[in-house]
């Protein structure tokens, strides 16, 4: 049973129309599988089976009665821990939450459910999503099921690990500034940020409003489009929310893409790469040429200064919104406080991790009097003209290609002591998400010591079907999406 577990979700969903296999028997191979390796990968802060077999019960129900099974019905899947589901905790892998239990669904949960995917468990993330190697969570590191001494990326890293070890077959995650496409690209799957709005934030747990992205994670671009098939749409619930239809990104995934122009973003593929990366982007760079494309050199001369951007807007605004964790409504609170004060002070002192309270520290300066105009403000100005840089350059290209990270998965604890070496890690990815356009990263080989390398494709907003078609093309010209870690 546990090799259906290394199909892809729509094989899965496939084998569970045709009776092959029941909803029942996919998921205990999944939960089993859990059992049997996430001691050493730590993918999961808790494992959700009850919730799970109970909608592969209903899944199982509906194939007996011969009724139609909505889209990915009856296969795995990994909820970060930073989305709500009724019933479990809901911990964003900070000690301030650690027996927080989500008292409502997420929007993106309820879509899941109405479409009778089951949860399996809530993945293990850098605590309140800031960090890019999963080595912040205040419970356990996640490790990369490639090597385990190396890190999954972050801050999606359980997610991204659950799939690429075939604990289950999809995961959500959350793209703040890389979230999704770097643990991706260290785990050799495939992650996609779409675009802002197109996804509902209801029920997520906000890092940097204006930023955060839900997207899926899977190991084919084709099951990448069938999950957001389910959890985009318009949600009245989340005031950014696009009133938009929920199109079929499947349909064209296979349209040629000859003649079709493709953009290498010039200042992402400079010095600074590792050579087996460097490497793997020229091959790209040449598949697309067999498949019939233009590819030529964009510039974004901006993007050199999305990593100060987005450090100033995030931590701005995760200075507000984790003001809400204060411990008198729900979450941490303090044993020992003398006065009201006392008890904000300790309470946070106690439930925020180092890197979450470096983030708001710096946020708090960058708004605090006298500095707004010079931070803030001026962060804001600059998103504009990063975000104008990336309308000319999709004005003479359709995609634009990048790597998804200048390196490979790094060793553990390698860059913990270093904040800025760990910030930079984000350098290709930030960017997209200042100006809200889909991204996406995809398997694109392995370097010399057989960790893989992730490409990263871009497209203009609401342009998901087009960056899906470019993407899928590249896949299927290659068997990386075939190798599965060996753990």
């Amino acid at each position: 049973m546990q090799e259906i577990l290394k199909k892809s979700a729509m094989e899965q969903f496939k084998a569970l129309k045709n009776k092959e296999v029941s909803a029942l028997e996919l998921t205990k191979a999944s939960l089993e599988r859990i059992n049997d390796v996430d001691e050493k990968l730590g993918a999961f802060n808790s494992v959700t089976d009850t919730i799970a077999l109970e909608t592969a019960k209903k899944v199982d129900e509906k194939i007996t009665a011969g009724e139609e099974l909505p889209l990915l019905a009856g296969v795995p899947l990994a909820l970060k821990d930073n989305m709500n589901l009724v019933g479990s905790k809901t911990t964003a892998s900070s000690k301030i939450l650690e027996n927080f239990v989500s008292p409502y669904n997420a929007t993106v949960t309820e879509k899941l459910l109405n479409n009778l995917i089951p949860i399996v468990g809530k993945a293990n993330l850098d605590e309140f999503a800031m960090g890019s190697s999963n080595e912040n969570s205040a419970f356990k590191k996640v490790h990369n099921p490639w090597n385990l001494n190396k890190v999954p990326g972050g801050s999606s890293g359980g997610s991204a690990a659950s799939v690429a070890a075939c604990e289950s077959a999809l995961a959500l995650g959350s793209d703040t500034g890389g979230s999704i496409r770097l643990p991706a690209s260290f785990c050799g799957i495939v992650g996609m940020k779409p675009t802002y709005g197109k996804v509902s934030r209801y029920g997520l747990i906000a890092f940097a409003s204006s930023l955060d992205q839900i997207g899926p994670f899977s190991r084919t671009v084709e099951d990448s489009a069938a999950l957001l098939e389910v959890i985009s749409g318009h949600d009245p619930h989340d005031s950014t929310s696009l009133k938009l239809p929920v199109e079929n990104y499947r349909k064209s995934l296979n349209d040629d893409i000859k003649g079709k122009k493709v953009g290498v973003v010039k200042e992402l593929v400079a010095e600074g790469l590792a050579p087996d990366v460097d490497k793997a982007i020229q091959q790209a760079i040449e598949t697309y040429k067999s498949l019939g494309a233009e590819v030529m050199e964009v510039s974004l001369p901006n993007i050199k200064h999305s990593i100060g951007i987005y450090y100033i807007l995030a931590t701005a605004e995760c200075s507000s919104n984790l003001a809400r964790f204060d411990g008198v409504k729900y979450g941490h609170r303090t044993k020992d406080a003398n006065n009201l004060l006392d008890m904000y002070c300790k309470t946070r002192a106690e439930g925020f991790g180092p890197e979450v309270k470096r983030r708001i520290m710096l946020g708090t300066y960058a708004l605090s009097s006298g500095y707004y105009d010079a931070y803030y403000k001026k962060a804001q100005q600059m998103r504009r003209i990063v975000t104008e840089d990336f309308l000319k350059a999709f004005s003479q290209v359709d995609v634009l290609i990048a790597p998804t990270c200048p390196n490979t998965a790094f060793d553990l604890g390698s860059k913990t002591e270093d904040p800025l070496a760990m910030y930079l890690t984000d350098i290709a990815t930030i960017g997209a998400n200042l100006a809200g356009i889909p991204a996406m990263s995809i398997p694109a080989g392995f370097d010399s010591s057989g960790m893989p390398i992730g490409l990263q494709i871009m497209a203009p907003q609401l342009a998901e079907a087009k960056m899906f078609n470019f993407a899928y093309k590249f896949e299927q010209s290659h068997d990386f999406y075939k190798h599965i870690a060996n753990i």
